[in-house]
């Protein structure tokens, strides 16, 4: 990634009703609904203030919201301008400036990318990654509403290397059971897929309420398109049968979805009408496709727990922990931290018709956000909300930062972009940063407890050509602090500036000093005070 451097469709008439959920009024700005959120918590989980963490400072901040809101570091010229600011509105401007920047949309576009790919039926799924971070990026920065981008997911057709919304459809190859899944989880939190073969043994969903859903999506597939010289993949929709594989045991794509006979596999099983199963809204069995996708997008986006599940996912991302844990596992048979402070986010996040950017300034003006951070416990051992939590960096924000610390090149220009002639998935997997990805990606949607380092995420680390090339004294930036900065104390405070974007402390400073001497070169010592700090747990989180 270059180094950036900025200063930083209407309802049916009839009996198609629509769940709809009312807004309680018109729009409000971000710093009264986050004083609202923060007097909620308050009362709902704190006995005392003396509970809660205090306030984070500047240097912490900048970095957090840096990472949070354009996925990188900042410069050290940001830290010390940012720390120098005596504006007491200073914070707000930042989140809003970061918004306005490009990488915004980048950023959030690589989350949706690894929510949408890290649970694909196979890697070549991974062909249509470029064209969704491009369309996404671009919805993203553009502000176009929520609910208008899971619309266009959810009704997509086309080459999935030209239309970014095709992915969900093609991460599940266009099957009906696996897209009526990941839909449902994804938008509205409901992990409906447990009630596939039979009724979910803990929420009140039926199986017959799960295909009820997919009879919504029984009309697509998947096709491979091949030109002379670019091999894709199409998602199609028909009213008639496809003659084109739907699953590997040669299904295709039918008018209609039959929920299967689980004592006779072999027989056609039972014909499901569409119905949302959160509303009982249906449709006619015979609805053309294109009809059933678009009512489908509009029960979905209207209800509740659409909004729920977006706001769940992103105060999750920003405090590091969500109302509801996992992150798409909510519903009306689960119980919500705060729900009261819940349903104030969510109704704020309807009012502004779904309007991501002031979601984010929102929880990002809140006390929530703006405290210290406190190593995860376990539910037993600490009050919720009470501090940020620390947030292992995702592999793109990792990526980035170490561009940006040692001031290395994106060696990929055509990033983010569209698969076209010689973009295809080889091409890719040889990218450095999908090869990155690959090493230290996770899959957002799981608890962070559970994220792990690994023995070839160390060795990357330590042993790959671009990060020992980013800290040899004798090239790059190294070189260049060296041959600039003659004061060892100085040349100290840039590494940290550089790499944790904050000031050493006084002790970091000795110790520093005292290796320095113990080696006797300059040069290396610098050297493995680098390697250090891009190794560091500080470097790898987001505190």
């Amino acid at each position: 990634m270059q180094r950036f451097r900025s200063t930083l469709v209407a309802i049916l008439a009839g009996t198609l009703a629509v769940a709809t959920v009312a807004h309680a009024g018109p729009r409000q700005e971000s710093p009264a609904v986050a004083k609202q959120v923060d007097a909620s918590l308050a009362a709902e989980l704190f006995a005392s203030q003396t509970e809660v963490a205090p306030q984070c400072d500047d240097a912490t901040f900048l970095r957090r919201v840096w990472l949070d809101v354009v996925g990188d570091i900042p410069a050290p010229e940001h830290v010390i301008a940012f720390s120098l600011d005596p504006s007491p509105d200073k914070r707000e401007r930042l989140v809003r400036e970061l918004l306005a920047d490009p990488q915004y949309g980048v950023n959030w576009a690589r989350y949706w990318r690894d929510v949408i790919f890290y649970r694909r039926i196979e890697d070549r799924a991974l062909i249509a990654s470029n064209a969704l971070e491009a369309d996404l990026s671009q919805q993203l920065n553009e502000n176009v509403p929520w609910d208008k981008i899971a619309a266009g997911f959810i009704t997509a057709t086309g080459d999935v290397r030209d239309n970014g919304s095709t992915a969900i459809i093609m991460a599940q190859e266009g099957r009906t059971e696996e897209t009526t899944a990941e839909v449902a989880r994804i938008f509205l939190g409901v992990q409906i897929q447990c009630a596939q073969c039979h009724d979910h043994p803990y929420d009140r969903w039926k199986r017959g309420q799960f295909h009820e859903l997919a009879a919504f999506f029984p009309r697509i597939g998947v096709r491979p398109v091949r030109t002379p010289t670019s091999r894709s993949f199409q998602v199609v929709a028909s009213d008639r049968q496809l003659r084109i594989a739907k699953n590997d045991d040669g299904n295709r794509p039918t008018p209609e979805h039959f929920m299967p006979d689980l004592e006779d596999p072999s027989a056609k099983g039972t014909q499901m009408q569409p119905k949302f199963f959160l509303t009982s809204a249906k449709l006619d069995v015979g609805t053309p496709d294109a009809k059933r996708r678009e009512m489908l997008s509009k029960y979905l986006t209207r209800n509740e727990w659409f909004a729920v599940a977006a706001v769940n996912r992103m105060w999750s991302e920003l405090v590091g922990a969500g109302f509801y844990e996992p992150v798409d596992d909510v519903g009306p048979d689960r119980t919500a931290r705060a729900p009261k402070t819940m349903e104030i986010l969510s109704q704020g996040f309807r009012d502004s018709d779904y309007d991501v950017k002031w979601l984010i300034e929102t929880i990002a003006a809140t006390d929530a956000y703006q405290r210290q951070s406190r190593p995860r416990e376990t539910e037993a051992d600490h009050i919720p909300f009470a501090a940020n939590v620390p947030q292992p960096l995702r592999a793109d924000q990792l990526y980035n930062a170490l561009l940006s610390a040692l001031d290395l090149p994106e060696t990929t220009p055509n990033r983010p972009g569209r698969g076209g002639a010689g973009g295809g998935f080889r091409q890719q997997q040889r990218d450095p940063r999908t090869q990155f990805n690959l090493t230290f990606g996770f899959d957002p949607s799981e608890p962070r407890e559970t994220i792990s380092g690994s023995i070839p995420q160390s060795l990357a680390m330590m042993n790959s050509a671009q990060v020992a090339g980013g800290l040899r004294a004798n090239r790059g930036v190294l070189s260049g602090l060296l041959e600039e900065i003659n004061d060892n104390d100085e040349m100290f405070t840039e590494l940290y500036l550089r790499t944790l974007s904050r000031q050493p402390t006084e002790d970091e400073l000795a110790r520093a000093g005292a290796y320095l001497d113990e080696v006797g070169n300059r040069k290396q010592a610098i050297e493995d005070l680098a390697w250090v700090l891009v190794n560091s747990a500080e470097f790898r989180h987001r505190r």
